[in-house]
């Protein structure tokens, strides 16, 4: 589950430490779509989704789990099986119940946030970005997007299937160079719920049996 929950974080923000310059492509209707999204998402007080995530060798998904998770601004918390991840705004909060471990760290350049809104952003610096029709996603007429790196950061393409009528992300998908695949498939969304004024706040008494590490 710590492999899958990497993978997950993984494939949010896969370039998050390459900061350098490169030149890009991105055609104008793929730049317009993805931006619509993002503002979207921006404009929310908070959104909420519950996901497929899927992975497996040779291009084939063989395991899927489902997961939930919430944002607010730059805060989340990210659910999946036992294992659970908050990000309070300045630290990030990895929570395995199976093991009774809690790691504690701040986030850098790989500790991407698992948030459409910073996947999304990612593009404008790492990717060539190009725009592939139509297509069929879980029942929705979907913009294919697909995402080319601009250096080699061990992933062939990402492909991003976008709703653009509600402005929404519906699959993300990452194909590795050694044909490992890694899948998001949204199935229920929701926004400006009202929420626990705790819900992305670590309470460490709540965890008192557990081994607690701060990085």
């Amino acid at each position: 589950m710590k492999k899958m929950l990497s993978r997950l974080v993984v494939v949010t923000m896969i370039a998050g430490a390459a900061s350098f310059s490169f030149a890009q492509k991105i055609d104008a209707k793929s730049k317009q779509i993805l931006d619509a999204v993002t503002n979207n998402y921006k404009s929310k007080q908070n959104t909420y989704f519950k996901f497929t995530f899927g992975s497996g060798p040779n291009g084939k998904v063989t395991k899927t789990e489902t997961g939930i998770y919430y944002a607010a601004g730059d805060r989340y918390k990210l659910k999946i099986m036992e294992t659970e991840q908050i990000f309070d705004g300045n630290k990030i909060y990895n929570i395995n119940t199976e093991d009774m471990e809690v790691t504690i760290a701040k986030p850098n350049a790989t500790d991407a946030m698992f948030s459409p809104i910073n996947y999304l952003t990612s593009y404008r610096k790492d990717y060539h970005v190009s725009y592939e029709g139509k297509r069929h996603v879980n029942g929705v007429n979907t913009d294919f997007i697909k995402l080319t790196p601009v250096k080699n950061n061990g992933l062939k393409h990402v492909y991003l299937f976008v709703d653009s009528a509600k402005k929404q992300m519906v699959k993300l998908e990452q194909h590795g160079n050694n044909k490992d695949i890694s899948v998001i498939a949204i199935r229920e969304y929701r926004e400006n719920q009202k929420l626990n004024p705790d819900m992305f706040t670590f309470n460490k008494a709540n965890f008192r049996d557990y081994i607690v590490t701060e990085l």
